[in-house]
């Protein structure tokens, strides 16, 4: 069965759970772990989609003690919303104290043209977002996107999270590649738009 619910912690019983909902990606990061490797702490990433909320609660009973999920794999996880809407329904029903988040690209509200953020008020309790440049064009040669005026979108996004009341960190990457990211200009970039910010260092090997 391939991995929909994973753990990055060795203890049987993590704190954090980590949802792969999707190979599908509306980016391709020059950095994203996925293009060193096919799995994250021996849990095999690659999947077809064709599972059911079944198939997820199944493996998250496997770790229904954590404390936290977070939607993360080698995806974005809002390309497969309505199944993520389930299951955090389904987490809010059954686990009413446990602390749900979602990495996302911020790219959902511009492919479904609509403000998905407000269809998971009061399911998420926190959004991080992938900022990953302080401008367009670099954000462009980091990561790829296949939508048009990506930066500006992920921009919109993150006010929309922030506008919504839910607690939202805009995070870069940096010490990859040959790019040299202005991590003073993003985190005045993310505060502007009412969000804290995150840099996170490249893991060479991945976990």
């Amino acid at each position: 069965m391939y991995t929909l619910v994973y753990s990055i912690d060795n203890n049987k019983n993590p704190e954090t759970v980590y949802v792969n909902l999707t190979n599908a990606c509306s980016n391709s990061c020059i950095f994203c772990l996925r293009n060193q490797k096919d799995d994250v702490c021996g849990a095999e990433m690659w999947h077809d989609d064709k599972y059911t909320l079944d198939d997820i609660i199944e493996q998250f009973k496997n770790f229904s003690s954590a404390k936290n999920v977070v939607f993360c794999g080698y995806g974005e996880p809002f390309l497969k919303k309505d199944m993520m809407k389930a299951f955090c329904n389904y987490l809010r029903a059954n686990y009413p104290d446990i602390k749900i988040r979602v990495n996302t690209n911020g790219h959902a509200n511009a492919i479904y043209k609509t403000n998905v953020v407000d269809e998971f008020k009061g399911l998420l309790d926190e959004v991080s977002v992938s900022l990953n440049s302080d401008t367009a064009e670099e954000y462009n040669e980091i990561c790829n996107p296949k939508i048009e005026n990506a930066y500006e979108e992920v921009k919109k996004f993150i006010k929309a999270c922030t506008n919504a009341g839910i607690k939202t960190t805009a995070s870069v990457v940096t010490g990859f590649d040959k790019h040299k990211i202005n991590t003073e200009e993003c985190k005045k970039i993310a505060e502007s738009l009412g969000a804290k910010f995150r840099n996170r260092e490249f893991i060479t090997n991945g976990y």
